[in-house]
């Protein structure tokens, strides 16, 4: 065999070699489906400095109205309506169209979803209305949750869930429950000094008092002076939606939980 073809096979081979570790170094940027790689988020933030910070802002609340960091935008929920706005312009307004290839419209949704932090992470957000469905059907949220006003008291109110959490920590609390659960809202264990037993999820909770609600949504305000036990837990009773529910079906509900805004 020649050396000149050995060499040429030599970088062939490398060249295969790099292109799998960059696909999988790619794919290591999405900690789940449903998430853009970092290199959209990076790529995005370019992008958006160069063509759209001059009206928006660095920190895409410059329009009035318009918070795009927050997430609230006139005409759009979804990752879909973002792309239709980016591509079509809006007619009327001082927003344009821009001819931008599929990639680049993706970044730039992508360090919009990421926070406007190029270090962020960037979860998809689907369909409100289908999240909706979700949320009341095959999720079965609202048989613990309760949305203004409407639902049990077992699981914490999502009234306003939409500006207290991101799309991201979302996300993880959907698909890991037990990482994303407030300190106050755990569930305890208490145990009375006269051999009661109570279960729910923490309420509230002061120097003297404890405040759960159980199963059967009754609340109990207790004195710790009274309490011989309280073990706080760790573990969520929330179920995980890992393989319960499609990445698409995710970032639908997704999608409407960022609608909830009090």
């Amino acid at each position: 065999m020649s050396s000149s073809l050995n060499r040429y096979l030599t970088a062939a081979a490398v060249t295969t070699f790099v292109s799998v570790i960059s696909v999988a170094a790619q794919q290591n940027l999405q900690e789940h489906p449903g998430q853009y790689s970092q290199a959209d988020v990076e790529a995005g933030a370019r992008l958006y400095s160069s063509q759209c910070q001059a009206c928006h802002g660095p920190t895409g609340d410059q329009v009035t109205g318009i918070d795009l960091r927050r997430g609230q935008v006139r005409r759009s929920t979804s990752d879909e309506d973002l792309a239709k706005v980016i591509t079509t312009g809006v007619p009327g307004t001082a927003m344009p169209p821009f001819s931008f290839q599929p990639a680049e419209v993706g970044g730039v949704i992508a360090f919009i979803r990421a926070g406007f932090d190029p270090a962020g992470t960037a979860v998809k957000v689907g369909n409100a209305a289908r999240g909706r469905e979700l949320y009341n059907g095959k999720g079965v949220c609202a048989s613990c949750h309760r949305v203004n006003g409407a639902g049990p008291r077992v699981a914490p109110d999502l009234s306003d869930i939409g500006v207290a959490r991101t799309p991201a920590a979302l996300q993880r609390t959907l698909l890991d429950p037990s990482s994303g659960m407030m300190p106050i809202n755990r569930p305890v264990r208490v145990v009375m000094k006269d051999g009661r037993t109570l279960v729910g999820r923490r309420f509230n909770e002061d120097t003297f008092t404890v405040q759960l609600i159980d199963q059967q949504e009754t609340l109990h305000s207790l004195e710790k002076k009274d309490i011989r036990t309280l073990e706080v837990q760790t573990t969520s009773p929330m179920p995980s939606y890992n393989g319960k529910l499609t990445t698409d079906e995710l970032s639908d509900v997704i999608a409407y939980l960022i609608t909830l805004k009090g």
